[in-house]
């Protein structure tokens, strides 16, 4: 009886120092070893579900790019193919255009594509303008693989409005990311040089492999294909461009009908702003092309004597209503023009002014 009164007693205590310690874990934040009740959502706000219908709908017109360089080897002279980078892109048509950045197939010998389904197709370079960092691809795939994107427009776009950002960041398919428009009108520099104008600024998360991917407003409509990002180490730092949609509807069905893009010009070479040291008002001519429109206006650029004292031709002060201040005020005048357009160009020689017309002409083989 004793002998069994003490095994009672044992056990009483056993589980009273299990239940303490149990209490003690418990207080202590320990994870019971049983699983915590669920807590389903299924009721989702209006804008997520709009959300994700607009991912749903147009992930299927971002593709990503591999862009592929051929390396020769010194010793077997055998070629190999090394993947150079990654990038986003879009569908354009259902002829197989894809619309992505120039800069992410630059230096490329060929390139690749590869649809929302996982099928890879070569693609063929159709049409690059390095001035406003676009490309047009051409991949043969059947219609029925291709859904073109939906296109909106960039004009009428306000602060504050929300944007959807596609595409492959780091090689991830499919990443959406979103925030809102921060600023318009924004000026960035393409890889040759010259300003890309009316830019929109985002704080949408754009990563690298998100370049070339497109920019939505909150319906799923293109309003800018994703160009660049502000940080100094190179990843997303709340700050994000996009080349404007209607700066793309503009110039992609030139790249697709002729190659490269008929760009209006003078006639005429300007000293780049950086070399301007004497921080003249205006575009200075550096040189007229003979034969061109400037040199038949009788306009002139400035010339060495033979002291090496340099002596200035025209400034270009205004242009079609305009001042010009300096080369990107002449840029953004000529964007807005196209080749055939006849303008008043406003010139300061010395003291004087004067008014010249001149016929744009094509200068992008120039």
């Amino acid at each position: 009886m004793v002998k069994l009164l003490a095994v009672a007693l044992l056990a009483v205590a056993v589980a009273l120092v299990y239940t303490v310690v149990q209490l003690r874990q418990q207080a202590r934040g320990v994870i019971a070893a049983d699983p915590r009740p669920v807590v389903i959502n299924d009721k989702l706000g209006a804008d997520e579900q709009a959300t994700i219908e607009v991912f749903r709908r147009t992930a299927t017109s971002v593709v990503h790019i591999t862009s592929i360089v051929a390396r020769r080897d010194r010793m077997s002279l055998d070629v190999t193919e090394i993947p150079q980078g990654t990038g986003s892109g879009f569908v354009w048509d259902t002829a197989g255009h894809v619309v992505t950045n120039a800069h992410v197939i630059a230096g490329a010998d060929r390139a690749q594509v590869t649809l929302d389904d996982g099928t890879t197709y070569a693609a063929k370079v159709v049409g690059q303008e390095v001035n406003k960092d676009l490309a047009v691809l051409k991949i043969d795939a059947p219609p029925s693989k291709l859904r073109a994107i939906a296109v909106g427009r960039s004009a009428n776009l306000q602060v504050g409005q929300k944007v959807l950002a596609i595409g492959n960041p780091f090689g991830l398919d499919h990443s959406l990311t979103s925030g809102v428009i921060s600023g318009v009108e924004r000026e960035i520099k393409s890889t040759s040089g010259r300003t890309i104008f009316g830019v929109i600024q985002t704080d949408a998360s754009i990563n690298p492999g998100n370049s070339g991917g497109p920019l939505l407003d909150g319906g799923g409509n293109l309003i800018g294909i994703n160009t660049a990002i502000y940080s100094p180490s190179g990843a997303n730092a709340g700050i994000g461009f996009a080349v404007p949609v209607d700066t793309i509807n503009a110039i992609v069905p030139e790249l697709i009908g002729h190659g490269k893009v008929k760009r209006p010009g003078l006639g005429i070479n300007i000293w780049p702003n950086k070399y301007n040291q004497r921080d003249l008002a205006g575009a200075v001519i550096r040189d007229v092309i003979p034969g061109g429109p400037a040199e038949a206006a009788g306009l002139v650029g400035f010339r060495t004597t033979g002291d090496g004292r340099l002596v200035l031709g025209d400034i270009i002060v205004g242009m079609a209503g305009q001042d010009i201040r300096d080369v990107n005020d002449l840029y953004k005048v000529l964007d807005n023009h196209r080749v055939g357009d006849s303008i008043d160009v406003v010139v300061r020689r010395e003291q004087e002014r004067r008014t010249v017309k001149i016929t744009l002409i094509d200068v992008s083989g120039k």
